[in-house]
């Protein structure tokens, strides 16, 4: 007798809900809801590495391509030990709807490894990247799908991925990966993009719900990539960030951080923990009396067990997928307001096709330049969004969401079905 299929949960699950959510609104039929549901490719393959002492190990790595309406496929790689097929294509298809919401005239795309980089030497990194890079070379390239840093990767990963690519075409393709190191071809402003679109959209937040940003108090979670950045930028901005964590720990000060400070011992230590100008957090940096609070680290962090125990006024989602829908659902019934995913971090992807855009024209942009139209690329995504959900009694995530998959729709009726 076989067994049933198990219930899809965690990320995915959250992503296809979110989707059917609205094609319901939209008034989709059920064959248009499964090809959006539906991943155009997949790849998943064996990685096997030589490590440093001789040894063989197998890692487990995936690409999967969720959509090609609107452009090429367009994601980011990241290395992490919870990394699998159906996370990967949670990510994917929230990178599609990330893409339409910006205006980005990409299609949506994510790939991982499973592994804990900070096991691994940089020797060993190298070797995964550029074995990783060649098992999945047929399915990527400049107009077909071009990979980015993400959890776990950096400049250095892509820099090595590009070259990869560009040994087995016979010539350098700079365009066929972003957020490389600026040497090779990068976008000034690319590696803080993220950071600068989550602390623009939490300031436009602020406003609109009368909180004035130079009185205002945030916790951010997470100091990698995005939540550094972001914790600088918000105390530019006059905000007051009081704690902020990673993945050894977290630090507190009602007076505030000093973000410059932090940000050389961690450079010295490579943790928060033990930040003398602060003292330590045993409490969910979640859960603390602030205005803001900002999660940019992984998904699934607020959920049912702790988002009726949230403070903040407002969430600003960083990372991609943190608040689960039954958060999302206690959450909006406590009036908190939550600046989704889609929205909130996209000026990655932003900004990674400035990069890309800059690598076709062999021409590179002034960092004013990036940055300015970064800001009112964010700028006019907050303007659509808020306007839609107000005319259709929308959350901000439902009307992100429902806006995005109608420019999807649009792109595909538009292209028709291929015979």
């Amino acid at each position: 007798m076989s067994q049933a299929t198990p219930p899809v949960t965690g990320p995915l699950h959250d992503a296809q809900e979110q989707l059917a959510a609205a094609v319901a609104h939209l008034g989709l039929d059920a064959g248009l809801h499964q090809l959006l549901a539906t991943p155009r490719r997949e790849m998943q393959v064996s990685v096997p590495l030589r490590r440093d002492d001789g040894s063989i190990e197998v890692l487990s790595g995936y690409r999967v391509q969720h959509n090609f309406s609107r452009g090429p496929a367009k994601g980011g790689l990241r290395y992490a030990p919870q990394v699998d097929l159906d996370e990967v294509r949670a990510l994917a298809m929230w990178m599609t709807w990330k893409c339409a919401l910006l205006d980005v005239p990409y299609g949506g795309a994510k790939g991982g490894v499973a592994l804990d980089p900070r096991a691994y030497s940089q020797a060993e990194l190298e070797r995964v990247t550029r074995r990783y890079t060649s098992e999945i070379l047929p399915i990527i390239g400049p107009e077909v799908d071009i990979p980015a840093p993400d959890i776990g990767t950096n400049e250095q990963t892509m820099a090595w991925m590009m070259d990869t690519y560009s040994t087995a075409m016979g010539h350098t393709v700079p365009g066929v990966v972003t957020g490389k190191p600026l040497s090779l071809g990068g976008s000034l402003g690319r590696a803080t993009a993220t950071s600068r679109g989550v602390a623009h959209v939490a300031v436009l937040a602020m406003n609109r719900q009368g909180v004035d940003p130079r009185h205002a108090t945030a916790a951010v979670q997470g100091f990698g990539k995005v939540g550094r950045f972001t914790a600088r930028f918000l105390a530019q901005a006059g905000v007051c960030v009081r704690a902020v964590s990673d993945i050894d720990g977290a630090v507190y000060s009602p007076a505030g951080l000093d973000i410059a400070a932090l940000e050389a011992h961690v450079d010295a230590t490579g943790s928060v923990r033990g930040f003398a100008g602060a003292q330590a957090l045993d409490e969910d940096i979640l859960t603390l009396d602030v205005d803001v609070v900002v999660p940019a680290a992984v998904e699934g962090v607020l959920t049912a067990a702790n988002a009726g125990r949230v403070r903040a006024r407002i969430v600003v989602e960083g990372a991609n997928g943190p608040t689960t829908r039954e958060a999302d659902a206690l959450l909006a019934q406590r009036d908190v307001l939550v600046v989704p995913d889609i929205l909130a971090n996209a000026g990655g992807v932003v900004v990674s096709y400035f990069e890309w855009a800059q690598a076709n024209q062999a021409y590179r942009w002034s960092a004013e330049d990036v940055d300015a139209r970064l800001v009112d690329r964010m700028s006019h995504a907050w303007e659509d969004v808020t306007a839609y959900a107000a005319s259709r009694e929308l959350s901000l995530r439902e009307a992100a969401t429902v806006l995005a998959v109608e420019r999807v729709t649009e792109a595909h009726r538009l292209r028709g079905l291929y015979p």
